[in-house]
């Protein structure tokens, strides 16, 4: 239940950091929640992981869909070499998930280090 939630909280700060902070915020997101709700560290990774691939794919994706997958495929050729907006799609989620787990991660570790010191 703890997972469930964090995921929807971290994708919820994340999305409202977006829209006013510069896209390094979903850092602070995840790390915010992981400090807030205690969980293992590869719990912790997994929520932040997940929600941010989850967001990050579905908002990419709505805006490929929007224009007909035209940027996304002249974007993808620019930079993948390839021309699949498919694939430019997932790699953007991915970008974002590992950095959301990985900030995530930080989090869960500084409570428990937090927690056997004081």
């Amino acid at each position: 239940m703890k997972f469930i939630v964090s995921v929807i909280l971290v994708m919820i700060l994340a999305f409202a950091f977006g829209l006013y902070l510069p896209w390094w915020s979903i850092a602070a997101a995840a790390f915010t929640v992981a400090v807030a709700i205690k969980q293992k560290p590869l719990n912790a990774f997994l929520f932040g992981f997940v929600a941010l691939f989850l967001l990050w794919g579905i908002l990419a994706w709505m805006k490929d869909a929007a224009n007909d997958n035209l940027l996304g495929s002249k974007m993808a050729t620019l930079i993948l070499k390839t021309d699949n907006s498919l694939l430019l799609v997932l790699t953007t989620a991915l970008i974002g998930a590992v950095i959301s787990g990985l900030a995530a991660l930080s989090g869960s570790l500084l409570r428990s280090v937090i927690k056997t010191k004081y």
